[in-house]
């Protein structure tokens, strides 16, 4: 009985965790998830997928393209136990790195904006189940946050 109730007590709690996490998502020039590449917000990652490639823009403050010298981007993604580390290759002023397998999955991508500067670390879910609210994958939900 006991068993039971932990059971019902753990699926509550992940749909509560879902629903509470939807909406609020910042969104780039482009249509793109926007995350922080710098402590300050004085750089910004803009991620976008397309047929099954992620790419990854850096804006600077005022969310206009900055060119790719010394920067660098790693990414790990999926099951914490084994991550994978797909490859990030640079194409058109752009970090782009291939899909994991799967429809909701977490990433963590690591940016550095030269050599001798300190790694931003950046994460986010990427959910591709489309929101009821704004027909806009869950990972770029443009709906408000639920309070």
């Amino acid at each position: 009985m006991k068993t039971r109730i932990l059971t019902l007590a753990a699926l509550l709690f992940l749909g509560l965790t879902r629903a509470l996490g939807h909406g609020g998502v910042e969104l780039g020039p482009n249509g793109g998830r926007i995350l922080e590449f710098s402590p300050n917000e004085t750089l910004h990652g803009e991620v976008l997928y397309r047929d099954g490639k992620f790419t990854v823009a850096v804006l600077d403050k005022d969310m206009k393209p900055v060119e790719l010298t010394h920067q660098t981007l790693s990414v790990a993604g999926g099951s914490r136990l084994q991550p994978e580390r797909p490859p990030v290759t640079r194409e058109d002023g752009r970090f782009v790195f291939p899909a994991l397998k799967g429809d909701r999955y977490d990433l963590v991508l690591r940016f550095r904006n030269g050599p001798d500067a300190k790694t931003i670390t950046a994460r986010f879910t990427y959910d591709a189940e489309v929101c009821s609210g704004c027909n806009n994958p869950e990972w770029l939900c443009k709906c408000p946050p639920e309070k």
